[in-house]
């Protein structure tokens, strides 16, 4: 008995900091849990009123049934949605714009951030500088010059097998997807994630014979697949979440996005089901997206944020 307590006593010293590591850990844990399921309220409520009839709705908002799949559940709202709107061609003409936007925001971006962390010229860290500065004006209050700007620019037409220079981009696609291609923060995301890659990288293949474009084609690129999933979650939000632009430069239905389709539903008769149905329809390519590149988001921003 005394051989028991006398080994309980020697090791008890060596537990507790291994018993109190792991009571952090669970605490930390319950923590996340808990401000996960507080965060994800709001989608609950949003999903799970879109499967029901307005009366239902504000009948359970006094209670926990406004989060439950409870009641008089259908998918009523949904084929409302459509009837209403044309959703469909919304929902295509968001994801064809979200879709080159990210692409041609990836190319242009990380090719600036290129050309300032590696290529050897004056004045970088002041360009730079410049670039980032842009971050604090507001785009209200571009919108109305670059409305004037982009109703001025050129345009090539194709009219079946004939081209014809017309002037003004307005009522087009490329006015929602072209102005927003260049990104301060993107080439700031870019930049920093590029000079964690070390440059004797470049200096070897330099050595081998590559130019700039096959170093960053090559080398720079593939090792940057955080920095891409990041910049390119940043520039799908935007393109995707886009409403004040389109209603002032697109006039046409059939070229409008997702969020201009909102007001619709605030015309006559409002019905908060099919509202519901019809955020929880596009707010679920946001949530696909961001499951699907978290890690990498999370590991480019604690890279940019331990090199800044």
């Amino acid at each position: 008995m005394t051989t028991i307590l006398e080994q309980a006593s020697q090791q008890s010293p060596e537990a507790a900091p291994a018993r109190k590591f792991r009571l952090r850990g669970i605490s930390a844990w319950a923590i996340r849990v808990l401000l996960g399921i507080v965060f994800s309220f709001p989608l609950l409520f949003m999903f799970v009123s879109s499967l029901k009839p307005d009366a239902q709705i504000f009948g359970d908002l006094s209670s926990m049934a406004a989060f439950l799949p409870v009641g008089d559940l259908s998918t009523e709202n949904y084929q409302a949605v459509f009837e209403r709107v044309p959703a469909a061609r919304f929902l295509i003409n968001s994801i064809a714009i979200a879709a080159v936007t990210v692409a041609l925001g990836v190319l242009i971006n990380s090719l600036a951030a290129f050309a300032l962390s590696r290529l050897q010229m004056r004045g970088k860290g002041i360009i730079l500088t410049l670039i980032i500065a842009t971050l604090i004006v507001p785009f209200e209050t571009l919108a109305l010059p670059l409305v004037w700007w982009v109703n001025k620019l050129p345009w090539l037409e194709i009219n079946g097998f004939s081209l014809s220079l017309t002037t003004g981009w307005l009522d087009t696609y490329q006015v929602q997807i072209i102005p927003f291609v260049a990104n301060a923060f993107s080439i700031y995301l870019f930049h920093q994630y590029f000079e964690s890659i070390p440059k004797e990288l470049d200096e070897a293949a330099r050595v081998d014979g590559a130019g700039w474009f096959k170093i960053y084609s090559r080398i720079i690129m593939p090792l940057s697949g955080p920095a891409i999933a990041t910049v390119s979650i940043l520039t799908f939000l935007p393109a995707w979440n886009s409403y004040l632009w389109p209603l002032m430069v697109v006039q046409s239905e059939e070229l409008r996005p997702v969020m201009v389709g909102v007001q619709y539903f605030f015309q006559l008769n409002v019905s908060w089901g099919e509202i519901m149905a019809y955020s929880s329809m596009i707010t679920l390519p946001v949530v696909a997206l961001f499951i699907a590149f978290q890690r990498s988001f999370v590991n480019s921003i604690a890279s940019s944020g331990v090199k800044g």
